[in-house]
């Protein structure tokens, strides 16, 4: 029997028989609130995609370099649009959603006031204006002994650093501060009333003792942060509030319709690809890339290269390297460098499948091209805010789609980086499943295969973290007596593609290449961080 610690501090069982869904309902809502919109995903009991609907967020605000905001009340606005979509586009009614789970982007800092008003944007997961607070926690602790309070070094991605960073930069909004929560954690507020968290979300605040799941007495105090500021732990799996009337007219879901914790965006999407057991490993690509492998204890890297996390199945923990900037690559360079008349007086980005497509043309190397996708810093393995991207080896041969090929050979490199960190820890890597855009692309595909040396696989239903929520909330009604036996019921594998011999050798001589770009731009990102003063938010 699976034993796992509580929110009150209990042991609890997690194989208890099999409760009975209420009043026969068997369907399963999960909410992904995402950096660029929210999805909502309706999932029947055999786990097929039943409707789904999605709304785009504001695009995020980053007033200076490396600043990154949103306002936390749009994330509710497209929650109620996505939700109201979904329940529309399936003729699902409201009295046959059995339970719902949330995920979410990560680190965010919401900071709500005594009124449950909102004090300011939250600062979003990939801002990086925090490093004179890691540099105080740094000195504070000692890296070496945060890592042994927390399993993680002092990032500038993390929530603690942010809170900081509003407590000395903005004291009036920090005196109004009541409660603090993570992204999705603020939209389960706002529908069910209830403050809450999950670990594996909770574990990327820098806040969390992630080896006995619970807030770290010794980290809060030291940093001086009340524990009254942080919402209620619990498992991803747990009933942790409900649908309130409030929350049931917003949405059109049925008031008193149970809700559990759900998990962290990559906890989620974990999850939904059925990485459960050690030996199962995703390499998924969003905004950022994220390899991510379970583990049974929680497996530390001495660096702080890599994530250590709770999983979002009780008893379980995760390892997790981040590229900062991973589809965000892609993005930037289409946003920026390939747009084409769209017929109506404008021009309009080219599509991520027209950019794949050309990139096909290049072959595997990319004649030399190499992209390091440092746009947003990054952390794995570099954990350095201050890193900078770069195209290099260019020259008038080259084409649009020599350029593309490298940029996504590069996030695949970057991802690689992980692996190579994951098999000094002996982390075992038995399959390699993969999520995102990276998995949509059959050129992609196959680069990853390439150069990570190992044969890739793609599941039936590849539908991201709101696919896992929903998995989660399976298990919190009762369909699945664990997360375990969830996944083996609904997640199923669609294409395997083994990596080319060729191609793989070319690439892997690149990436020893690649690997000698970082320590170059330091050098030269360090000289003009020294030519070039840049302006603070103080100056």
């Amino acid at each position: 029997m699976k034993m796992t610690h509580g929110t009150d501090g209990l042991w609890r069982d997690w194989a208890l028989p099999r409760p009975a869904l209420n009043g026969g309902r068997i369907k399963f809502l999960g909410i992904d609130i995402g950096t660029g919109g929210t999805r909502a995903l309706i999932m029947d009991e055999h786990g097929r995609l039943v409707a789904s609907g999605t709304e785009e967020h504001a695009a995020f605000a980053s007033p200076l370099v490396g600043w990154a905001e949103q306002d936390p009340r749009d994330w509710w606005r497209a929650c109620k649009v996505a939700i109201k979509a979904a329940l529309d586009a399936s003729g699902t009614r409201r009295d046959e959603i059995a339970c719902i789970g949330f995920s979410g982007q990560m680190h965010g800092a919401v900071l709500l006031d005594a009124q449950d008003e909102v004090v300011r944007p939250a600062l979003i997961w990939c801002d990086q204006r925090t490093e004179p607070q890691v540099e105080q926690l740094s000195d504070l602790f000692g890296v070496d002994r945060l890592i042994q309070l927390t399993c993680n070094p002092p990032l500038t991605n993390f929530t603690l650093t942010k809170l900081l960073w509003v407590r000395e930069n903005e004291p009036r909004n920090w005196e109004r501060v009541a409660h603090v929560m993570l992204p999705k954690d603020y939209v389960r507020f706002q529908l069910t009333g209830e403050r809450a968290i999950d670990m594996a979300d909770a574990s990327g605040t820098l806040l969390l003792d992630v080896a006995q799941r619970r807030w770290s007495g010794e980290v809060l105090s030291r940093a001086g942060i009340d524990r009254h500021l942080l919402p209620s732990l619990f498992e991803s799996p747990e009933i942790c509030g409900r649908v309130s009337t409030i929350g049931a007219a917003a949405t059109g879901l049925e008031a008193g319709t149970r809700v559990i914790a759900g998990a962290g965006d990559q906890a989620a999407g974990a999850v939904g690809m059925g990485i459960a057991r050690p030996g199962m490993v995703s390499a998924t690509i969003g905004t950022s890339g994220v390899v991510f492998a379970a583990t049974d204890s929680p497996t530390l890297d001495p660096k702080g290269r890599i994530h250590t996390f709770c999983h979002a199945i009780p008893g379980r923990w995760h390892v997790m390297g981040v590229t900062q900037a991973a589809g965000l690559s892609l993005r930037w360079f289409r946003d920026q460098f390939a747009r084409e008349n769209s017929g109506k007086g404008g021009c309009e980005p080219v599509s991520y499948e027209r950019l794949c497509e050309e990139a096909a043309a290049a072959p595997a190397g990319s004649d030399g091209v190499l992209w390091a996708p440092y746009l947003m810093g990054e952390r794995t393995p570099h954990c350095d805010p201050n890193a900078r991207a770069a195209l290099i080896g260019l020259s008038a041969t080259h084409t649009r789609a020599h350029v593309i090929r490298a940029i996504l050979e590069g996030i695949a490199f970057s991802l690689r980086d992980s692996f190579t960190i994951f098999r000094k820890m002996k982390v075992p890597i038995e399959r390699i499943r993969l999520g995102g855009g990276g998995a949509r692309s059959p050129l992609w595909r196959q680069i990853q295969a390439d150069v990570y040396g190992h044969a890739v696989e793609v599941v039936q239903a590849e539908e991201g973290a709101a696919y896992g929520a929903s998995i989660l909330a399976g298990v919190g009604a009762g369909a699945w007596r664990s997360v375990d036996e969830a996944c083996e019921a609904v997640v199923k594998t669609a294409l395997m593609i083994p990596p080319d011999a060729a191609n793989a050798a070319i690439l892997d001589q690149a990436y020893r290449t690649y690997r000698r770009i970082y320590p170059a731009l330091c050098d030269i990102s360090g000289r003009m961080r020294t030519d070039y003063a840049v302006p603070t938010a103080l100056s």
